[in-house]
């Protein structure tokens, strides 16, 4: 992988952007998960990087067929459909409000009308985006930032997750918490969660290690890298992992690489690939994971040379 300076992002910096750009990337997440079919743990409706941000997948729009991409080069977001019409909507400071009405309208001159749910998910206090007027930021640079971010975190996790043949999730950003993560599966059915919501039970559906990248918000009040098992096997708690900068956040149930360790280490990508290997093996062990029909060997040894 190309060395590259990964640049600060600290979250008292940005978090007003961060919060505006979150409630944006709802809207787009929330119209492709309207027109799109149910894929495993709600795969299909996901934002996946690109060079220049993060898109949809091909969107079936009855009359039509589209992708939403953010393009925080150009710093808009840019809606493609098959006929070769596109309408753009400026990222800039601008209400959630102003930002979903823009979108809308792009939408109706496509005729493509989508109806969508208009109330966030995945946070406190939310405010419809029709009456989210107190949202309003845009800082270009921490979203270039963000950006430069974003396809290095996607290189290392596409590298962590070439070692796995079993089922294992597109490396991809979850607009509903705002993070990027790619998750392994060992084919088994996981202990249904009562009470839980119908997102919570879909995405946890499965037996589950998941590892992933967030801005900071809640427990965590800065970027980091995670890790966690679903369900937690006995013992994960107190596993060794890899780098030291790693913890276990007792509060959260997951481990813990403060992004700023990984920017300031001497080899960021170890760092973060150690972080992953070693939460997984833990996590894998103690599960009892048929871990020889799940992974690649040439992951863990060279063939002796001849």
């Amino acid at each position: 992988m190309t060395k590259i300076s990964l640049p600060a992002l600290p979250l008292n910096e940005w978090q007003d952007t961060l919060s505006t750009l979150h409630m944006w990337s709802q809207i787009v997440g929330k119209i492709a998960n309207a027109r799109s079919p149910l894929v495993n743990q709600f795969w299909n409706c996901s934002l996946r990087v690109t060079p220049r941000g993060l898109t949809t997948l091909p969107l079936n729009c009855g009359t039509t067929t589209l992708t939403f991409e953010f393009d925080f080069v150009a710093h808009e977001l840019v809606i493609r459909c098959e006929s070769g019409q596109t309408r753009s909507v400026k990222l800039e400071p601008r209400t959630v409000a102003d930002f979903y009405a823009a979108v809308m309208q792009a939408l109706s001159e496509l005729k493509a009308d989508v109806k969508i749910w208009t109330m966030p998910v995945e946070v406190e206090d939310p405010i419809r985006f029709t009456e989210d007027t107190k949202h309003a930021s845009y800082d270009a640079e921490y979203v270039e930032r963000l950006q430069t971010i974003l396809i290095w975190t996607n290189n290392v996790f596409e590298e962590f997750r070439a070692r796995f043949v079993g089922k294992n999730s597109p490396v991809q950003f979850f607009w509903g918490s705002f993070d990027m993560a790619v998750t392994r599966f060992n084919g088994e059915k996981a202990p249904p969660r009562k009470d839980a919501d119908y997102i919570t039970r879909e995405a946890y559906s499965q037996a589950c290690i998941s590892h992933g990248f967030w801005c900071g918000s809640g427990a965590v009040q800065e970027p980091a890298f995670y890790a966690y098992a679903a369900p937690e096997p006995d013992g994960l708690k107190q596993a060794k992992i890899l780098p030291d900068a790693g913890y276990y956040h007792q509060t959260m149930g997951e481990f813990i690489l403060p992004y700023e360790a990984v920017r300031t280490s001497d080899d960021p990508e170890k760092a973060v690939l150690d972080f992953m290997q070693s939460t997984y093996d833990a996590a894998a062990d103690l599960a009892n994971w048929k871990r020889s029909d799940l992974e690649r060997a040439s992951a863990f040894s060279a063939p002796d040379a001849k």
